[in-house]
């Protein structure tokens, strides 16, 4: 079981007059943004539309800005009121990952509103709020990569029992980041601003690759040796599909931008390493679903019941989708397109029931709850 270096605070009970809800509000909430804003940029991505569905994702985006602006605020009010708990969250291996999601919240809205946002509030305001989401997520994300890493080397104390996918999140951020952020290069003006943001770009992808390479192994290693994960953690076998499906995103967005940013020969190696890169990522993906899927089967028939771990479903099948879309593009094979349109309905069904879930919880004051422990 992971254990805390630090003695937990004294002071473990929420203050006279103030929401218990709100103690317990821990960053795992913002995995709920991520779930939803993943609709709206998967939908936009996607090789094919039909009538209705455009309105559809920009209802979405603006859901998933709402939901944001609602826990930055909460979120703000717990760590003014409930500072002992929110260092207790930093200072718990099995929560502290969680604050990678902060930084991918901020940076899918911030797509969003570019992708399909844009259409609702003008294109001017939607480049000025996805420039600002982008940044603000990126250096979240970057300090988030590098913090909680640390922390879990000095003040954590961690089983190799105790390694669950959970740790990925901090890592995958600056992925989401080098994956959104060629939407804002055409918007940069022409010449080394540019340049920078795609060579940018790539470098948060090799930091966040190089970096999911090292962790994933662990988990990997971890099932083998000491079984399957318990049953409420589960449902995180599915972010290990993040940095799959949202690297094989990033280097065909990149590769998408790249003419006319770097020369020709740059340009058009740019777009064969997305497809050398991007098919057998993908490829692995798909093994890597089946296998989650199997464990979340037998999970369920051995009773799993709902907790806020359901959001791991969602992002990382959106990642999957704007992946094989990707691949769509640039290979021109209709299998892909098809992939995607697949993966979206199952994205769909996963953000339906587990938004309907999480609704039910509230109103019925079982949510918000902490994260689970990463101990069986």
């Amino acid at each position: 079981m992971a254990t805390l270096v630090q003695a937990p605070s004294r002071t473990t009970s929420a203050a006279p007059g103030t929401p218990r809800s709100v103690r317990h509000l821990g960053p795992n909430w913002y995995a709920s943004v991520m779930g939803t804003a993943i609709v709206a940029n998967a939908g936009a991505a996607l090789p094919f539309t039909a009538p209705g569905l455009r309105g559809a994702y920009q209802t979405v985006w603006a859901l998933s800005a709402v939901l944001l602006l609602t826990l930055l605020a909460a979120r703000a009010v717990h760590w003014r009121r409930h500072p002992d708990q929110a260092r207790r969250h930093l200072l718990d291996p099995a929560v502290a990952p969680f604050y990678g999601c902060l930084a991918m919240a901020l940076l899918a809205v911030g797509g969003g509103t570019l992708a399909v946002g844009r259409d609702v509030v003008g294109e001017p305001t939607a480049v000025a709020a996805d420039a600002v989401l982008w940044t603000v997520g990126t250096l979240v994300g970057l300090t988030g990569a590098a913090v909680i890493p640390y922390l879990m080397v000095t003040r954590h104390r961690i089983e190799p029992a105790d390694a669950t996918p959970v740790w990925i999140l901090p890592l995958v951020a600056p992925m989401v980041s080098a994956a959104l952020g060629p939407a804002l290069v055409p918007h940069l003006p022409p010449g080394q601003w540019r340049v920078a943001m795609l060579l940018g770009c790539y470098a948060l992808f090799g930091m966040s690759l190089l970096a999911t390479l090292l962790v994933l192994p662990l988990v990997v290693s971890r099932l083998l040796h000491h079984g399957a994960l318990p049953l409420a953690l589960t449902p995180t076998l599915f972010l290990v599909l993040g940095p799959l499906g949202q690297s094989t995103t990033a280097v065909n967005n990149l590769a998408d931008v790249a003419p006319g940013v770097v020369d020709a020969s740059s340009a058009h190696a740019m777009s064969a390493f997305a497809v050398l890169y991007g098919v057998p990522v993908m490829g692995f993906a798909l093994l890597w679903l089946a296998i989650a899927t199997a464990m979340v089967v037998r999970a369920f028939r051995n009773g799993m019941g709902f907790t806020m771990t359901w959001w791991g479903f969602t992002f990382p099948l959106g990642t999957c989708v704007t992946g094989a879309a990707g691949l769509a593009r640039h290979t021109g094979l209709g299998v892909f397109g098809w992939l995607a349109g697949a993966l979206f309905a199952a994205l769909v069904t996963a953000v339906a029931v587990t938004a309907t879930r999480t609704a039910s919880g509230l109103a019925h004051g079982r949510l918000p709850a902490a994260p689970p422990a990463a101990g069986r």
